[in-house]
């Protein structure tokens, strides 16, 4: 009798493996309370190494971090109507505490606007405080109806800028600054996923937000993620807060502020870009562990061998791990490394050390190939280069091969189907944007013709990209 799959086939249920992954995997856990979750060691090790690769990029943009409370006083956030409105059906709201009925309801942190705005407004006073740059690593809570781990959660982990500048071009540049140089950068490059930049529609802008950024991902299935945005804000949140300046001539100005943020929602991303039907296939230059030593059998000078690789890899810079368990069978040991989608594994074993050699595995591929021990350093250091450059190419053609210029609103829903359609946004229009939503189907961003982002949606020549989406 044929052994059954450890994950349901992707063709099958893509819901399904997606959720055998995570159990799988032991990436993570449903919370106690409803729509939260508990990240396991594994998963949390993948999301440290995103903190690390996002957080040196927006140093490098110049920003600083800092931290601002978990509690919001609900009278901050019924100062911009705009933005309550947009919020108010996910906030989880504080009545009571210490016993006691509360003289005014505390929110629970759904994003930072208000709170930091309070506080921006105290720290800028001159030009000379300008720009403001902060940023805030940090969990926050939207009480959503409908949840799925790392995609849709009521709490989940993130990072949330905050900046304050003292004109609008200077907002709107670093605003497009984070979303190119810090968000782009990190998902081509580090989680080897081929994202589209543009703006949002009016429709689907962030709630307060005067233009809405956003890069936009093709998952395993041909549905688009929403990875990252980056919001100017206007002077919206500056005028309600009082965010002002006095400018060289000594006149009072009112500042343009920005806000931006990724979340944990990135690790849902990895999942269903890179996934096949063994697991996770993780990019190397995101791997908490990029190779595995793996020990077939504790016979004589196995072990050894295997430590001696393990501390060679370590030394030339990669991320190795010791897999000496011989108490647990090689197959299931080797299984389990596949499902959390090691980059490369080397199996060393009594037969191969006789003849001076070990096993090379690539992830990506399955491909297994023998290698010469004194090449071992060389040969993974060259693989992980193989495969970071392998699964960015793999999914930038899935991507291309699923999306279908179109010219008609039927034409679009028909590409929807299976991928990204994209269409003028003349064409299209607000009027088609509310058809397709019927279907739901919604449109992810809009670009100029070659992928760069439009300095307004009424720039001609404007395409829409429109997709079903997570």
């Amino acid at each position: 009798m044929a052994k059954p799959p450890a994950l349901t086939p992707q063709a099958d249920d893509f819901p399904r493996w997606y959720q055998d992954v995570l159990a799988k995997a032991e990436l993570a856990d449903n919370g106690p309370v409803r729509g939260t979750m508990v990240i396991r060691p594994y998963g949390y090790g993948l999301w440290e190494r995103m903190v690390a690769e996002v957080d040196q990029r927006i140093k490098v943009a110049g920003a600083e971090n800092a931290y601002f409370p978990l509690f919001i006083p609900e009278s901050y956030l019924t100062l911009e109507a705009q933005h309550v409105e947009g919020f108010s059906p996910e906030l989880a709201v504080v009545t009571h505490a210490g016993g006691k009925e509360l003289d005014e309801p505390i929110v629970v942190r759904p994003t930072s606007e208000t709170v930091i705005g309070e506080f921006m407004a105290k720290w800028v006073n001159s030009h000379r405080d300008l720009p403001l740059l902060l940023n805030q690593w940090a969990n926050v809570v939207r009480w959503e109806l409908r949840t799925r781990l790392f995609l849709r959660t009521s709490e989940f982990l993130w990072q949330e800028g905050h900046t304050a500048h003292a004109t609008e071009a200077d907002a709107s540049a670093y605003a497009l600054q984070i979303l190119h140089d810090v968000y782009r950068d990190f998902m081509v490059d580090v989680l080897a996923m081929p994202v589209l930049i543009g703006r949002k529609t009016r429709q689907e802008r962030f709630a307060g937000a005067t233009n809405t950024l956003a890069c936009e991902a093709m998952m395993g299935d041909g549905k688009a993620l929403q990875m990252g945005t980056s919001h100017e804000l206007g002077q919206n949140f500056a005028k309600v807060f009082d965010i002002a300046y006095q400018d060289a001539d000594g006149t009072q100005q009112i500042c343009w502020t920005t806000s931006w943020g990724v979340s944990t929602r990135m690790m849902g991303g990895l999942i269903m870009c890179h996934g096949d039907d063994q697991g996770l296939r993780v990019p190397p230059r995101l791997a908490s562990v990029q190779a595995v030593v793996m020990v077939i059998r504790d016979d004589e000078g196995v072990v050894d061998a295997a430590g001696r690789i393990t501390d060679e890899l370590l030394a030339a810079g990669v991320r190795a791990k010791l897999d000496g368990r011989t108490d647990t069978s090689f197959g299931r040991r080797a299984t389990a490394w596949e499902i959390k989608g090691i980059p490369v594994r080397i199996e060393v074993g009594p037969r191969d050390l006789a003849n001076g050699e070990v096993t090379v595995v690539r992830r990506d591929t399955g491909e297994k190939a023998q290698c010469a021990l004194a090449a071992v350093g060389a040969t993974v250091t060259g693989l992980l280069d193989a495969i970071q450059a392998g699964l960015l190419a793999e999914a930038t053609q899935r991507r291309d091969d699923r999306t279908a210029d179109v010219a008609t609103l039927d034409e679009a829903r028909e590409a929807a189907q299976v991928g990204f359609a994209r269409i003028p946004w003349a064409v299209l229009g607000e009027e088609g944007e509310a058809m397709l939503a019927r279907d739901a189907i919604t449109v992810r961003c809009l670009q100029r013709p070659d992928g760069s982002v439009p300095a307004s949606e009424d720039e001609p020549d404007v395409v829409a990209v429109v997709a079903r989406a997570y």
